[in-house]
């Protein structure tokens, strides 16, 4: 009597998270590289404010950051770059939300799963990638800044201080930019969620002084998560005194965020998408 031959089951390599997550990352990048005018256009708006503020408004709003202050536009690029460079995380933001999204909605999410990776990879892919697209780009919006007035009197520490707040900020937000384009049903409404993001450092310390706002809008900016990071990076910046507290308050903003956007993302991500 013979016995049927059991097929033994085929052995699936075991995700590796972090090669994973370098792979997706270096599938970000071939993609921002192919398209390059996703990264121009989301470039163009911090640019595109930063000259007009320093330019159009900067001696009006520079006689204005102090009682009896000159107007100069020169000032007011001082001030004004932490907010720019604030935005320019909001708007890659944007950008990140939309190629999530698109993901989504084009099946590749649902074809990663099927594979043996890392669930958390995807995700990291994008979030890292966006985070480096920062980066690069807050390096051309302080030359754009240089050229219209911005003197900084940062000390080597100062620098990497700033740099070590905006990145988290990055990183942070990337998370929730992430999150935000899981939950969209379109690429459309995906460009548009980040928004709210978008228009925080307006309604913070970033372009005026908060003591020259009404009392409840004061109250706001002065507790919304971008006002300490605008703060602490301007006076780093400009090597004026700067409270430990703001640092610390600018850096823990970011780890609430970050730790709010990887768990709604991990969580949208397990999630079967409905049509």
């Amino acid at each position: 009597m013979s016995t049927a031959t059991v097929p033994r089951p085929v052995d699936l390599p075991r995700p590796r998270p972090l090669a994973d997550a370098m792979t997706m990352l270096g599938r970000q990048l071939r993609h921002a590289r192919r398209y390059p005018e996703l990264t121009v256009i989301v470039l163009l708006v911090p640019v595109v404010l930063l000259v007009l503020f320093v330019l159009v408004f900067g001696s009006t709003l520079g006689a204005g950051l102090a009682p009896g202050a000159p107007a100069s536009r020169g000032a007011y690029a001082d001030y004004v770059l932490p907010a720019i460079l604030v935005m320019t995380i909001t708007s890659i933001a944007q950008g990140t939300s939309t190629t999530m999204a698109m993901d989504t909605t084009q099946g590749i999410i649902d074809r990663f799963r099927t594979l043996s990776i890392a669930p958390g990879a995807v995700l990291s892919g994008h979030v890292l990638a966006a985070t480096i697209q920062s980066l690069l780009s807050m390096v051309v919006v302080t030359g754009v800044g240089l050229a219209v007035g911005f003197r900084p009197h940062a000390s080597a520490v100062d620098w990497l201080l700033v740099v070590g707040l905006l990145t988290g900020l990055s990183f942070a937000v990337s998370w929730l930019s992430v999150a935000l384009g899981l939950a969209s049903r379109t690429v459309e409404s995906a460009s548009n969620y980040p928004m709210p993001l978008v228009l925080l450092p307006f309604l913070g310390s970033g372009f005026v002084p908060t003591d020259s706002m009404p009392a409840g809008l004061r109250s706001f900016a002065e507790y919304q998560p971008f006002t300490p990071v605008m703060d602490a990076v301007r006076g780093l910046l400009l090597g004026t005194p700067v409270q430990a507290s703001t640092v610390w308050v600018g850096a823990g903003w970011c780890a609430v965020l970050a730790v709010a956007g990887w768990l709604l993302a991990r969580r949208l991500y397990a999630r079967p998408r409905r049509g």
